[in-house]
């Protein structure tokens, strides 16, 4: 498995963290998920065919390329119809920056977002 790895205490130096990059990819979809107008994530075949079978895929639909300090990362996303594309989308870079620089420690670099798809049903 590929791991990044990120020195903590660095001055004492205490130790490592290793964070793998699907733990990064769960980060940045369950974040863009939480952004008004996102109707969901596209995964690849694979990924629905797992979750088909039950076992939610939560890194659906994000590429993660980390780097010595830094991390991109590439999302593919559903927007709901009537929703304005470049908001949403600015909103989910912005969320998800946070939330892995947050949670992680590593500088985002870039986000790049697909947008694969329009949510036309009706909300019930």
């Amino acid at each position: 498995m590929d791991r990044q790895t990120v020195k903590i205490h660095e001055k004492d130096k205490v130790g490592e963290v290793h964070i793998a990059d699907e733990v990064i990819a769960i980060i940045a979809g369950l974040a863009a998920t939480e952004v008004e107008g996102v109707a969901g994530m596209v995964g690849n075949f694979t990924g629905d065919l797992v979750e088909m079978l039950g076992k939610k895929n939560l890194a659906k639909g994000v590429l993660v390329d980390v780097g010595e300090k830094d991390v991109s990362l590439e999302l593919s996303l559903i927007v709901d119809f009537g929703s304005s594309i470049p908001e949403v989308t600015n909103n989910v870079q912005e969320k998800v920056k946070n939330a892995v620089e947050t949670m992680t420690g590593l500088e985002v670099d870039e986000i790049n977002i697909r947008v694969a798809g329009v949510n036309v049903e009706k909300s019930k």
